[in-house]
């Protein structure tokens, strides 16, 4: 039996390997979603399904037992927030999840979630739930078996959950988002009668695709993406992937008559691949190199897209380069009617066109119908007319198209169920984070009217990106913010934001 400096070095040699793997999976996925070729899937699926299962024989491998046998009752462990401490933590809790899972259920998971991403697309494309449906059914399947395989206490999803939001649960979170539903719905009607409304026609003008990407190229530099660490890419639904400690890849599409489309999706995955640059590198593998939640991870998303780049200081600075580059689209426009514009409150269709307010309200309608998915209540079958009524009940809007509708989304496709709810938890932290930002940092206002970017991103990176897994998302809460996850900071942002604009108190 080795001492316990010897077993946790073996340890920490294991896990970064299994790390080296992993980012090949991931290296072939942002492949498969950015520039493979049309008739190369069948072979994706399976290297993909194949590098799934020997990451999963690592994370297994026996050797882990007898080195964690060792390690979690010595010395190394004793102060659970420490590096060590985390890495053992951690470690044992993959270790323990993992080997409840059987390697063919996580081959077979992963070859139906590729398979389903390349269905998905076509089905929605095509506007063919039909074409899809066999496929989610697979997936729906097998990731109720995944879930009765991790075991669960109160509810099925809550095994779901704890793989994207450690140490979650369905009642804690369903919990805030009826606190977050009751102030919404009232805002939403209140907007709605608001003495002012923007003029949105301005967004809908021609937008050059070419000028596009080196606008928003610009915006992800000056905000502190690093492009010698990462890159921009084109894809059909915007997402960020982190390959290695200085290769972290960001995606987005764009649209000639929709300016919000691109430019947000960069400012919302730049924040993600910020976050993924500024973990320390030298634990890259580890637990303290890597994200603590995705919770967490959207917050730095919804922060950087919404709380700045939506900002009116934030425009002060950058509507210049804008409308240098779309001379005619905005050579008329005044930045307080643009700012008016991006801001624009109402009920849509597509999650990710929504603004700050109804956004929640489209996670909300996905939590409650994930939820029925999994317990029986709801066959896929019957999922878009659950889909338009939830829509129509939720947001007072009917789905014209089921690619308007159920299909809008890529995530049920790659098995990713149990996420939705973490994009409103991410919201809820992005708010709070920010609201102890402007008490640490001072006028934040003023600093982005500057173009001064580095203070929020020095801040965050000590905050939040450092310490890595060290503790959990609620742990991580209190100690920056002083005080317990709460709906409050964002309803108080919004509440200031909209009341401004729009004329309401």
């Amino acid at each position: 039996m080795p001492d316990a400096h010897a077993a946790f070095d073996a340890l920490c040699q294991h896990a970064r390997k299994t790390s080296l793997v992993e980012s090949i999976e991931s290296s072939l996925c942002w492949d498969e979603r950015c520039m493979l070729p049309s008739k190369a899937g069948e072979h994706r699926t399976e290297q993909i399904a194949y590098l799934a299962g020997v990451v999963h024989q690592r994370m297994t491998d026996p050797r882990v037992a007898e080195w964690l046998a060792v390690l979690v009752d010595s010395d190394l462990a004793v102060d659970p927030h420490s590096d060590a401490g985390t890495t053992i933590r951690q470690l044992k809790r993959e270790f323990d999840k993992q080997t409840k899972l059987p390697q063919e259920l996580v081959e077979q998971l992963s070859r139906v979630s590729v398979k389903g991403q390349r269905c998905w697309a076509e089905a929605r494309k095509n506007n063919d739930f039909a074409a899809f449906a066999p496929l989610l059914t697979q997936i729906v399947d097998l990731t109720k078996q995944k879930a009765e395989c991790y075991g669960y206490t109160d509810h099925i999803y809550d095994a779901l959950l704890d793989d994207y939001e450690p140490l979650e649960t369905t009642a804690s979170v369903e919990k805030l988002l009826t606190e977050l539903r009751e102030e919404l719905v009232p805002l939403v009607q209140k907007i709605a009668e608001g003495s002012r409304q923007p003029n949105l026609e301005i967004l809908t003008r021609e937008y050059p695709v070419k000028q596009q990407r080196q606008v928003v190229t610009e915006a992800a530099k000056r905000i502190g993406f690093d492009f010698s660490r990462g890159r921009l890419d084109e894809t059909d639904h915007p997402f960020c992937t982190d390959i290695g400690p200085d290769d972290c890849r960001i995606t987005t599409r764009y649209n000639v008559n929709d300016f919000g489309d691109g430019f947000f999706s960069v400012m919302h995955e730049a924040g993600h691949g910020m976050y993924q640059q500024g973990l320390r590198t030298e634990q890259f593998g580890l637990p303290p190199g890597s994200a603590v939640s995705l919770a967490i991870h959207e917050s730095q998303s919804r922060l950087w897209e919404n709380l700045v780049g939506r900002a009116a200081s934030f425009w002060q600075h950058f509507y210049p380069v804008v409308q240098q580059a779309f001379p005619a689209a905005l050579g008329d426009v005044d930045v307080e009617d643009f700012v008016f514009a991006i801001n624009d409150v109402r009920p849509s269709l597509i999650r990710t066109d929504a603004d700050e307010v109804t956004y929640n309200l489209h996670i909300i309608t996905r939590f409650e119908l994930e939820q029925d998915l999994l317990t029986g209540v709801l066959d896929v079958a019957d999922l878009p007319e659950a889909w338009n009524a939830k829509y129509e009940q939720m947001l007072g809007i009917r789905p014209d198209s089921d690619a308007n509708g159920v299909l809008q989304d890529v995530h049920w496709s790659g098995a990713a169920i149990g996420y939705f709810s973490t994009y409103t938890l991410g919201n809820l932290h992005a708010a709070q984070l920010f609201e102890q930002a402007r008490i640490d940092l001072g006028d934040l206002d003023a600093q982005f009217a500057k173009g001064e970017f580095a203070p929020l991103l020095t801040w965050l990176r000590e905050k939040i990106h450092k310490p890595g897994q060290c503790y959990t998302a609620a742990e991580l809460a209190q100690k920056v913010t002083g005080k317990p996850l709460s709906c409050e900071p964002l309803v108080r942002h919004l509440k200031t934001r909209f009341g401004d604009l729009y004329g309401i108190s």
